[in-house]
């Protein structure tokens, strides 16, 4: 287990004790220590704030030791990050069947509003024709109330 504040790193084999390493950064370390194995140096010289360590030059099995243990808390990201990838992309299913249902709802709702847009105009026109209608009804009206007065 890791506990950051007074980083401890125990695991099988005692690997190592980090302590007042607050600002220890893991992909920085490997990050390091690859450089300097590409540059043809060897990791046994690691205080140069890369990676804490008890002396400045650790042993072949205490360096063993550590990758072993960084190797495991590699695994433990990876095995997070593959956790949460697999949520991300639940969710992201979840959203596009959401998506999928909401362009069903709206393709529906655009034709509602398009039947109730000509309905619209369907009862504008007859109530002109009416009102036309009316008009003249009205206008024989007045005309037959001259003629009988």
């Amino acid at each position: 287990s890791s506990k950051i504040g007074n980083l401890e790193v125990k695991g099988a084999d005692d690997i190592a004790v980090l302590e007042d390493c607050v600002d220890f950064s893991l992909a920085k370390a490997i990050s390091k220590i690859e450089d300097k194995l590409e540059r043809g140096g060897s990791p046994d010289c690691l205080d140069d704030g890369g990676i804490p360590s008890v002396g400045s030059k650790i042993g072949a099995e205490a360096q063993i030791r550590l990758l072993k243990a960084k190797v495991r808390v590699m695994q433990e990201e990876l095995d997070s990050t593959v956790c949460e990838c697999r949520k991300k992309d639940d969710e992201n299913q979840n959203l596009k069947s959401q998506l999928k249902n909401n362009e069903a709802e709206n393709t529906r709702l655009q034709r509602m509003i398009s039947m109730q847009h000509s309905q619209t105009e369907k009862y504008k026109m007859l109530s002109q024709e009416a009102n036309k209608k009316s008009e003249g009804l009205q206008q024989e009206v007045i005309a037959l109330e001259k003629v009988f007065q």
